[in-house]
């Protein structure tokens, strides 16, 4: 099992967890849609070559965004991690994917 968190702003944040839980994330037992969320502030500074999709090249940007966590079984972490990619609207999209230990 594996816990995937990113980081999302409002605008695309129940877009993305619904493209995920479509492949499967977010299952725990007899539950599905699972995850965690908190509101907080993200911060970036676009650099030369990007194509942000919020700010501009060179100047500090901060906003609010959200915070997802949510399990995904082994097999389906590639594809999981594939549908965030595709979903989110970020040019790099901030996540981490940790491998849960079964104890």
């Amino acid at each position: 099992m594996y816990q995937l968190v990113f980081y999302v702003p409002e605008s695309h944040r129940e877009a993305v967890k619904t493209a995920l839980f479509a492949e499967g994330a977010g299952r725990i037992g007899d539950y599905d849609s699972c995850c965690w969320q908190v509101q907080g502030q993200g911060q970036f500074r676009p650099v030369e070559g990007s194509q942000p999709f919020i700010g501009q090249q060179g100047q500090l940007e901060k906003l609010a965004e959200w915070k997802v966590e949510m399990v995904c079984e082994d097999h389906l972490i590639k594809a999981v991690v594939k549908t965030l990619k595709a979903a989110h609207p970020y040019e790099e999209v901030a996540y981490r994917v940790y491998r849960l230990a079964d104890v």
